[in-house]
């Protein structure tokens, strides 16, 4: 006995002795622990290394020696253990007996099959390291996935029958590493040259180098397994190949065939000539020849024939069986699998039918998202129309209590009436003591009419009393006779409450600070009762400022509740405008300024520039050379400086069709109203909006889109005012906001703009021919003739003057600004008398107001007998705009090049601009803008559940056609039906994301030059496809899933699927943002499909191979078809692994797709952002 001395020292070269008798391979320790359960001895305790047999013959003989209880049983089994270890001699050391009796004996065939299934262990696990080394693209785990192909544990039938077949001789059969190597190198060769090798070759072509035979060496040659450099010569006994194994074509050995396959000895259909079930034919001129085993296990397109057929499984690669009812069996099952409940399967099924779940699952995907959109939509509209119920009974309140308070006024006007018919009738009928004595009724009277107002109003402040006690003093204070009280009387005689209404207002503004700050309002019912309140008292203080009585005059110079807002003056001086790709006057020497507190109309014919003009004032002229200057309060300040108090109002009505006028005017509130205004004084101002633009019968109508009609036209141009005039602006710039609009509605928005002007709104709008009754309701006026030069700019009530002293008066029954604008056209022409043109205008208002005038116009100057103010005509220049060279087609066309390239660089340079704020007023930030844009976004997305409902029905179906004709197919793992997936859900989920951004650019151009947050705007938008981007892979899988049945999950495929949704959806807001919708819908249709066939296409070169990882399909479809291939295991190993290695797949790179379709997602929205921001209309 030698302990601690390794068996393999004692075999090899230095001890001549063993070397003759054993083999690297032999393990005898192994056995032996092995054996010694069955005796009864715990191999743990005795875990010795020996050095021979003998003494472990010695070693088990004193054991059983020591073994005191049932030692005649003890005896028998050792007499078993001698006889082994003289079989495992045999075996092990390849000393082959003439005598095979003791192989049929049964009890020791089992013992034998694990010791040459321990040879096969060590073959594969030198198989195995090598595998893992030049395969690792198709093998995760190699030990795993070695088992789970020649693990045959279980089940070694197969191995014993071998034996029995072979005599014992089965080790000498087996092919050594090195040949299975060269067997599995040959498969991934493409050259398709046939194989040679030392036994099977030009010279040699022995019996089992013919498919399904298999020889064996000489009895004198020692073979070594696991030697992986040297093929044996094997070229003896050839026989055919046992069952459960296969011989390939040139080569003389036996591999075991896979888990999973089926490998019978074949049989000869005498018809047809081949050895069924495999195709290989008997070889011609050897009659004795006869069909062997299994020949080849390779792919599944080349060796179908060894798989276990679907509907069947194979325990053994020697059995099979037929799948029972209530199983499912694929190719190269192993065991049968349980059906899911609810599922049919019937008996030699392949697959279970689970279309019932995907009907499920699209049934709780239906419940679930009506539940979402009837739940969400029932909330909004709940809180709607409590909400509509409050302001309800807030205006209804404030409506009778306004009513209450002019029926006071009105008794009160009455006594007072009746006290000035009895102090006259007292003053003519008694004496000098009466009219006091009158007076001092009077007093009494006002006495009880001061505490009935107390009655109606809670008392007033100290100091508002202090403030109306110097009248009360002073009446009595002086004696004052009656004619002096009479004269007072009568002067107050249109409204004979003046002062005591002027101190009743007066309580009352102080009266509701005081309540403010007591008692903050909460609930809505406080907060509209409040605004209701004020808009009464506000119409009311309209009405009296519109009787212009002394009473409304002096209302409207001390009412303290009309808040004043920051002042803007904008003056212009020598303004001129040149179109730079024309070089073309737009506007020309137009100064002038326009006011707070002043409306000032712009008006002019058709190509005079009045948009210009207003663009120029708000900093919105693109393409355009300025020169002169524009002042804002004096100091030479860019208007972006203001831009959070500066309204602009686009011709074009531009709001949200999807959305309420209610919401529209709400959003507008939220996102530029100061942060720090309190909800009140916000529920106020929005409230005062909508009532004075006369919106309140369809404040919760949709305003409507073109295919969805809303409120009518005019009604949607009040509400384009409206987005506006709810930011409470300084400045108010309107383009034509009177166009389309009746008389009555002009009328009603031009008192809206009235009442802002009270607060010192400056207010500048283009009008186009308004109506005389609108054309007195404006302060000033801006005349514009053509080219852009100034006719007019004053007071419109000096208009009619000046142009009288020109020579032009207005024909009776002609409304003025008509008359002017036709002149200006040259539809009119002025009188003969007057001597003037309508050319001549533009310099009769310089010379009159004594600006210079342009060179080309001195010679205008002098022929109405006038020189320009320090400017000889005959020492000027006259200029008359560049000369025309005639240039040829390529000068023009580089210059057309040119001008459109400058004027996209200053459109971007525009969109970057950075100006200090200098409005004072703190916006929300982003972070409360994205919640305000979250909030709309999902109501038009409520709203649009129509749509939505049909993008999920179009992918429904796509699901179920595709997963109906593109079947999973085990021989591609499903690939084809992958790449129409990938297609398909590319182009759907691309054309439903581009209307996310492609229909409301104009509308988002106007939020963002406003200055609101587009980062906010982008991410709330984002956030809420993200719903859709969840949604929609469900929705494909719940058919395409459940009719294919592929053998990867429902997770894995839904995880790719999402990732796929989610990068095409940022692909598709560049596309949106980039270009217009026609084009952006063919780019939408066109970019799957090529990118996928330049993803799948073979990858030749370096080159080609760039471009393909450039492609999101490629990395869509690699993590469908590498997810599906972990699934195949043992018999498809080498199927798996010939597939990745065509497409160029790995089973490593499953994540790293995953990755990069998460990031081509998101870097999609960082460039579809930046586009926004850099190319937005503005």
């Amino acid at each position: 006995m030698v302990p601690n001395t390794s068996y393999a020292s004692i075999c090899s070269p230095p001890n001549p002795m063993f070397s003759s008798h054993c083999s690297p391979d032999l393990n005898i320790h192994t056995d032996i622990i092995t054996i010694l359960p069955m005796i009864g001895l715990n191999p743990i305790n005795h875990s010795f290394i020996f050095a021979s047999n003998f003494e472990i013959l010695l070693y088990v003989t004193i054991l059983c020696l020591h073994v005191k209880n049932e030692l005649l049983k003890k005896l028998q089994i050792l007499k078993r253990v001698i006889l082994v270890l003289s079989l495992v001699h045999l075996v092990q050391c390849q000393d082959v007996s003439s005598d095979y009796d003791q192989f049929d004996n049964p009890a020791l065939l089992p013992l034998l099959t694990k010791v040459v299934y321990g040879q096969l262990t060590n073959l594969t696990t030198v198989l195995s390291g090598d595998i893992s080394n030049r395969s690792s693209f198709c093998v995760k785990d190699p030990e795993a996935d070695w088992n789970q192909a020649f693990d045959f544990s279980s089940n070694l039938e197969f191995l014993s029958s071998c034996i029995e077949k072979t005599n014992g001789d089965i080790s000498r059969r087996l092919c050594t590493a090195a040949e299975v190597k060269a067997y599995f190198n040959s498969l991934f060769e493409l050259s398709g040259t046939e194989r040679y090798n030392r036994n099977c070759n030009l010279t040699s072509w022995v019996s089992g180098c013919e498919p399904g035979w298999a020889c064996s060496v000489g009895p004198e040659q020692q073979v070594d397994i696991q030697n992986s450099s040297d093929i044996p010569a094997r070229t003896q006994s050839c026989q055919a190949c046992c069952e459960g194994f296969f011989c390939p074509h040139g080569i003389t050995c036996m591999i075991p065939c896979p888990l999973g396959s089926y490998c019978p000895l074949a049989t000869l259909n005498k018809s047809t000539g081949i050895c069924e079930p495999y195709l290989y034919q008997l070889p011609p001129g050897m009659p004795n020849h006869t069909c062997g085993g299994a020949n080849i296990w390779a792919d599944v397109d080349s060796s179908k024939e060894i798989f276990c057929s679907g509907g069947s499984y194979c325990p053994t690669t020697t059995v099979k069986n037929s799948c029972t009812s209530g199983h499912f069996c694929r190719m190269g099952s192993t065991a049968e699998t349980s059906c899911f409940k609810l599922t049919s399967c019937d008996s030699n099924t392949a697959n279970q039918n689970i279309h019932a779940y995907g009907i499920m699952l699209i049934a709780a995907l239906i419940t679930l998202l009506l539940i979402i959109y009837n739940c969400y939509d029932q909330v909004l509209t709940t809180r709607q129309r409590r909400l509509a119920k409050s302001r309800e009974a807030a205006a209804r309140s404030a409506r009778e209590t306004a009513k209450a308070r002019q029926r006071w006024k009105s008794a009160k006007d009455a006594v007072k009436m009746h006290a000035t018919e009895l102090q006259a009738h007292f003053s003519r009928t008694f004496s000098r003591k009466g009219p006091s004595h009158h007076s001092e009724r009077l007093r009494i009277l006002n006495q009880a009419k001061s505490e009935t107002d107390e009655d109606l109003y809670p008392p007033m402040d100290s100091s508002t009393s202090s403030a109306s006690m110097p009248l009360s003093a002073s009446s009595k204070g002086n004696k004052r006779e009656p004619g002096e009280l009479m004269q007072i009387m009568s002067e107050t005689e249109d409204d004979p409450g003046s002062y005591e209404g002027f101190s009743l207002e007066h309580r009352d503004t102080k009266t509701k600070g005081h309540i403010l700050k007591g008692k903050e309002m909460t609930t809505h019912s406080q907060i509209f009762k409040y605004a209701y309140g004020q808009l009464e008292k506000e119409k009311a203080q309209q009405q009296e400022n519109k009787n212009l009585t002394f009473s409304g005059i002096v209302s409207m110079a001390t009412n303290t509740e009309i808040r004043k807002r920051p002042q803007i003056e904008i003056s212009f001086k020598d303004l001129d405008l040149t179109l730079k790709a024309k070089n073309k006057h737009l506007l020309r020497c137009v100064t002038g300024k326009i006011k707070p507190g002043h409306i000032t109309a712009v008006m002019g014919p058709s190509g005079a520039g009045k948009t210009t003009f207003l663009n120029a004032l708000a900093g919105k002229a693109i393409g355009c050379r300025t020169t002169g200057l524009i002042l804002i309060n004096g100091k030479h300040e860019s208007i972006h400086s203001y831009k959070k108090i500066v309204g602009f109002v686009p011709q074009d009505d531009i709001v949200h069709g999807n959305l309420t006028v209610e919401e529209n005017v709400w959003f507008s509130a939220h996102c530029r109203l100061s942060a720090d205004l309190p909800k009140v004084d916000k529920v106020l101002v929005v409230e005062r909006v909508i009532e004075s633009l006369g919106l309140q019968a369809v404040r919760d109508s949709l305003v409507g889109t073109v295919e969805k009609r809303g409120i009518s036209g005019g009604q949607r141009k009040r509400v384009n005012v409206g987005l506006e005039m709810v930011m409470e602006p300084s400045l108010l710039i309107l383009d034509e906001p009177t166009s389309g609009l009746d008389s009555a509605s002009s009328q009603l928005l031009l008192r809206a703009l009235r009442h802002e002007s009270l607060e010192g709104v400056n207010i500048c709008m283009v009008v186009h021919q308004p109506s005389y009754t609108l054309f007195k309701m404006f302060d000033d006026l801006i005349l514009l003739a053509k080219g852009g030069l100034t006719v007019y700019h004053g007071s419109v009530k000096n208009v009619e003057e000046y142009f009288a002293g020109l020579g032009i008066k207005v024909p009776e029954r002609v409304n003025p600004p008509d008359h002017y604008i036709d002149i200006l056209e040259g539809i009119e022409t002025p009188s003969a008398s007057s001597g003037v043109s309508y050319k001549d205008l533009p310099v009769r208002w310089m010379l009159h107001m004594g600006y210079p005038v342009p060179p080309d116009m001195w010679s205008d100057a002098a022929r109405l007998a006038m020189s320009p103010v320090g400017v000889s005509p005959e020492n000027g220049t006259i200029y008359a705009g560049a000369p025309m060279n005639d240039q040829s087609f390529a000068g023009e066309l580089w210059k057309d090049v040119k001008n459109n390239m400058e004027l996209k660089r200053d459109k971007i340079r525009h969109n970057f601009l950075k100006w200090k704020d200098l409005s004072s007023r703190r916006t929300p930030g982003v972070f409360r803008q994205y919640r305000y844009f979250l909030g709309r976004v999902a109501k038009q997305r409520l709203r649009e559940a129509r749509m939505q409902a049909t993008d999920y029905l179009i992918l429904l179906l796509a699901g179920a056609c595709l997963g109906s004709l593109a079947k999973v197919s085990d021989q591609t793992f499903g690939a084809m039906g992958y790449t129409y997936t990938i297609i398909a859900v590319s182009l759907l989920c691309k054309i439903a994301a581009l209307r996310s951004f492609s229909l409301e650019k104009l509308q988002h151009g106007r939020e963002s030059s406003s200055g609101m947050s587009s980062l906010a705007y982008f991410l709330a938008k984002d956030t809420i496809d993200h719903f859709n981007t969840v949604i929609k892979p469900v929705v494909y899988l719940s058919m395409f899933y459940f009719f294919t049945n592929p053998r990867s999950s429902f997770a894995d495929n839904y995880i790719v699927l999402l990732c796929l949704v989610y990068c095409v959806t940022g692909i598709a807001y560049v596309l949106a943002i980039f270009f217009e919708p026609g084009p952006a819908q063919l780019w939408s249709v066109l970019l799957p499909v090529v990118l996928t066939l330049i993803a799948t296409q073979p990858r030749d070169g370096e080159a080609m191979r760039i471009i393909a990882n450039l492609c999101y399909p490629k990395w869509a479809l690699e993590a469908f078809v590498v997810a599906n291939a972990e699934r195949y295991y043992g018999v498809w190993l080498v199927t798996r692994c010939g597939l990745l290695l065509k497409y160029g797949y790995s089973l490593h790179q499953w994540s790293l797709c995953i990755l990069i379709l998460i990031l081509t997602g998101a870097v999609g929205r960082v460039v579809a952002f930046l586009g926004m921001v850099t190319f937005q209309k503005k």
